[in-house]
């Protein structure tokens, strides 16, 4: 099982770059990107209105920095991590680390005053919320059933039991620009 693991990890580590390329993503640290692990793209939101608990209105083509983790990269760090736990601190700590790089990025956006906040799809469901994150389903079967469907081999080359640092749905994840820049903001 390790051995098509590794496999897996070295094919994904070759086609990172056309993903990248082919989803518009960039890095938030261009110059050295190994100090964060988002990859953003600005993205209208397309989801039903979500109302977040600083009060801001989350609708329908609203301007959102969508994050993504940089999973393959994770998925190497955390090679080493002896059990679940072990992987929830080391993507707790990569998010948090970057975090203000995200805050900052932001900040800088020449569209700030038409971005709402931050958006992320996964199947994490520990400790988004010591991070400032709000959790919400997604509400489309269809959409949920594709997320879930594209999750997948994250799921399958990170996770070694059932019961770990992944849930069985997929669900946004959210924040405000207003929280992120004043909670994460480096100044």
């Amino acid at each position: 099982m390790e051995f098509i693991r590794s496999s897996a990890i070295s094919i994904w580590s070759i086609l990172d770059p056309l993903y990248y390329s082919l989803t518009r993503l960039t890095y938030i640290e261009k110059d050295s990107p190994a100090k964060c692990i988002f990859r953003v793209r600005l993205t209208k939101y397309k989801g039903y209105p979500t109302l977040l608990e600083d009060g801001t209105q989350i609708n329908k083509n609203d301007l959102m920095i969508k994050i993504h983790l940089h999973n393959v990269r994770l998925i190497k760090e955390m090679r080493n991590a002896k059990n679940d736990f072990q992987k929830v601190i080391q993507i707790y700590r990569c998010v948090q680390q970057s975090m203000p790089y995200l805050a900052a990025y932001v900040e800088k956006h020449e569209q700030l005053g038409e971005i709402k906040g931050i958006i992320g799809i996964t199947l994490i469901n520990k400790g988004t919320n010591k991070l400032g994150f709000e959790s919400f389903e997604l509400k489309s079967k269809l959409y949920r059933v594709f997320k879930l469907t594209s999750l997948l081999p994250i799921y399958l080359l990170s996770n070694q039991n059932k019961n770990g640092i992944f849930g069985t749905e997929p669900r946004y994840l959210m924040m405000s620009k207003d929280r992120l820049i004043g909670r994460y903001n480096l100044k």
